[in-house]
C-alpha cells in the first residue's frame, strides 16, 4: 500500500496527488493508492475554514498572502502548536492503521511531521515528495529531508538544488496531469473556422465581467468562447447571462462542472487562466498557449515565469489587455497561438504521472 499526503489549499496539491495515484492504479491495479488530506483527518472543523480564509487571501487580500507566503520560509514547524500535534496524531494512526510500503507527498510539511514521529521511536517507510511549485521554489519543501523530489521541469530542477544539494535525489518528471492528456483529440473536435477561446474565470466579479466585454469583439466576428463556470456558477450567473444576450446566438457554451477539461484545453486555441500550477501544466500538457489573467503573488509567480519565459503564454495585468491579447493570438490565422503550441511541446509532459508512479514502484521496499 502506498500512502499519498495532500491538503487542499489550492487545486495543486490535490491535482498531483490524484493523478499519482491514477498512475499507480494503472501500472499497479493490485497495489492499493491511498489520497488523504491530512487536515481534514485531523481537524474537520477547522480545515474548512483554513482553506475558505486561505482561498480569501489570495483573491481578496494578495499582498497580505504575499508577506505570510515569505515568512513561512523562516518558520521551523518544530514544537507542539495544536494544529501541527494533531496532524502527527492523524498522521502515526494512519502509519499504524495501514502501514504504507511508501509514502508521497505533495505538500510540503508532512516530511517534517513524519520525521518528527520517527524521532519518538515509530519507524516511517521512504518519503517521496511531489513538488508542486515552478522556478520559484518554496525552501518549506525542503524543511526535512525526502527519499525522492519530483520537479516540474529543467528550471525548477536548478532552483531546487540551490535549496537541497542532493542532486540525484531531485528528478525531472513534469508535474502529474490527469491521463486523460495521453488521449488526443481528433481533427474535427479541434476544428473552428474562427478559433476556440476557453475561459476558466476564477478572478473577482468586475474583472469578470471586464474581461467578457474585452473579448466581445472576437466573438461578434465568428470566435467561439467556451464558459466553464464550475464552483463559481451561482456568482457568475448575473455577468454570464448578461454577456451571453449581448453576442450572437452559440458563440458561448456555458458548462457547469466538469471533468472534461483535459479535452478542453486540447480542443481550444488557448486558454485564459489564473497562474495556479495545476492548470498551468495542464495547459503544456495540452500544448494549449495560456494568457495569464491573474497571478498569486509570490506562490504562483515562477508557474507564470516557466510559460513566458518559454514563449508559451503571457500575462496580462487589466482585463483590456487580456482581449488585446486573445485578439493577437488569433490575428493571421491564429499565427501566434500556433507558435506558442509549437514551442510547447518541448515542456509537454502528458505521461509525467505515470513516470512518477513508475519511480515509486521501482523503488519502494
Amino acid at each position: 500500500m502506498i500512502l499519498i499526503l495532500t491538503a487542499g489549499f489550492g487545486d495543486g496539491h490535490n491535482t498531483a496527488a490524484r493523478n499519482v495515484a491514477g498512475g499507480l492504479r494503472r501500472l499497479a491495479p493490485h497495489e492499493e493508492a491511498l489520497v488523504v488530506d491530512l487536515f481534514d483527518i485531523a481537524h474537520p472543523v477547522l480545515s474548512p475554514v483554513m482553506k475558505e480564509n486561505y482561498q480569501m487571501l489570495i483573491t481578496r487580500a494578495p499582498s497580505v498572502w504575499a508577506w505570510i507566503y515569505g515568512r513561512s520560509a523562516k518558520v521551523s514547524f518544530d514544537g507542539s502548536p495544536d494544529i501541527l500535534a494533531g496532524l502527527r496524531k492523524a498522521l502515526a494512526g494512519l502509519l499504524k492503521k495501514h502501514r504504507p510500503r511508501a509514502i508521497v507527498c505533495t505538500y510540503p510539511i508532512y516530511p517534517k511531521l513524519l520525521k518528527q514521529i520517527q524521532a519518538t521511536g515509530i519507524s516511517t517507510p521512504p518519503i517521496y515528495t511531489v513538488i508542486t511549485d515552478s522556478i520559484s521554489i518554496h525552501p518549506i519543501w525542503f524543511i526535512a529531508p525526502s527519499d525522492a523530489y519530483f520537479v516540474a521541469d529543467e528550471d525548477s530542477r536548478q532552483s531546487a538544488l540551490r535549496l537541497c544539494r542532493a542532486a540525484d535525489e531531485i528528478h525531472v518528471a513534469g508535474f502529474p496531469v490527469s491521463l486523460d492528456f495521453l488521449d488526443q483529440p481528433t481533427p474535427e473536435e479541434c476544428a473552428s473556422p474562427h478559433g476556440k477561446i476557453l475561459y476558466l474565470p476564477s478572478t473577482g466579479l468586475k474583472h469578470v465581467q471586464r474581461t467578457l466585454t474585452s473579448l466581445r469583439p472576437l466573438l461578434l466576428a465568428g470566435t467561439k468562447l467556451t464558459l466553464p463556470v464550475g464552483k463559481h456558477a451561482s456568482r457568475l450567473y448575473h455577468v454570464v447571462t448578461q454577456f451571453v444576450d449581448s453576442v450572437p446566438d452559440g458563440s458561448v457554451e456555458i458548462i457547469g462542472w466538469t471533468n472534461r477539461i483535459p479535452r478542453l484545453l486540447q480542443t481550444h486555441d488557448f486558454v485564459i487562466c489564473k497562474a495556479g500550477g495545476a492548470i498551468l501544466h495542464e495547459s503544456l500538457a495540452a500544448t494549449c498557449p495560456a494568457i495569464i489573467d491573474y497571478v498569486v503573488p509570490g506562490q504562483e509567480e515562477g508557474n507564470a515565469e516557466l510559460l513566458t519565459k518559454h514563449e508559451c503564454g503571457v500575462t496580462t495585468t487589466t482585463p483590456e489587455q487580456t482581449g488585446k491579447e486573445a485578439a493577437r493570438l488569433l490575428a493571421n490565422n491564429r499565427s501566434e497561438a500556433r507558435r506558442m503550441k509549437a514551442n510547447m511541446k518541448a515542456l509537454s509532459e502528458p505521461d509525467a504521472a505515470l513516470k512518477i508512479a513508475s519511480w515509486v514502484i521501482a523503488h519502494a521496499p
